[in-house]
């Protein structure tokens, strides 16, 4: 069931670092499986820790869930069977997310007395407002694909043996795509909910001018002159 303990922190950490770094790696697909994504933290794991033991692994959990969110790329999730708990927060720290019509996503921690602490609270609420975060978190309650869809909680809803097709098709079409202008929208709108809209706009201003040294933007304006839209070939650069 892909529960989320202390060794799968550390490898999800180890690889969304490896894409990071990569760079014949241009979109990346989390995906747990045909039968389930993640059915949360590794519960008997947890269960024998204490207060000091947690306050020392919640922020390596919650780092290494950032790691994932932090990669300058597009990444999508892949969610077959359950997301819950863990497993939705790693769901959340994707760009975008893909699920089987049988899915169940969620956030239960309120049913073992605690909460989200891998970056539900925070992410579900910017992605859902805060009073759809709150019904799903107080709850606990695990949320069907249909109503997932309906809410933004998954992006797209499409046959459970077609989840992962479904999700690479999506990250397909940027792998020859250009790299750099990619990884500064992502920080442009990632970092820009976290500020307020004169900051933003600063950022984003940056990052555009910034976009004026690369190669990909010069072979793309000279593509638009000389033949139209949409027949740029970029290297990535």
């Amino acid at each position: 069931m892909n529960a989320l303990n202390r060794q799968m922190q550390e490898e999800l950490r180890a690889v969304a670092t490896e894409a990071q770094q990569r760079a014949d790696v241009r979109a990346v697909v989390v995906h747990g499986g045909e039968k389930v994504f993640a059915a949360g933290v590794d519960v008997k794991e947890m269960a024998g820790m204490s207060y000091a033991d947690m306050a020392v692994r919640a922020g390596g959990l919650s780092s290494a869930f950032g790691s994932v969110a932090a990669i300058a790329k597009p990444t999508v999730a892949a969610i077959t069977g359950y997301a819950l708990g863990g497993g939705y927060e790693l769901a959340l720290c994707c760009d975008r997310r893909v699920a089987g019509d049988n899915a169940k996503v969620g956030q239960p921690e309120i049913l073992l007395g605690l909460i989200p602490g891998a970056g539900g609270t925070q992410r579900l609420a910017r992605l859902v407002g805060p009073a759809r975060a709150k019904d799903i978190v107080y709850t606990g309650r695990f949320v069907g694909a249909a109503e997932a869809l309906e809410i933004g909680m998954v992006d797209e809803v499409v046959a459970p043996d077609e989840v992962y097709a479904a999700a690479r098709r999506w990250a397909e079409q940027f792998a020859s795509g250009p790299a750099v202008a990619l990884a500064a929208a992502k920080t442009a709108i990632d970092t820009g909910q976290d500020v307020d809209l004169g900051n933003g706009l600063r950022l984003e201003s940056q990052l555009f001018a910034g976009l004026f040294a690369t190669e990909d933007g010069t072979a793309g304006m000279r593509s638009f002159i000389d033949d139209g839209p949409g027949k740029a070939t970029f290297v990535g650069r």
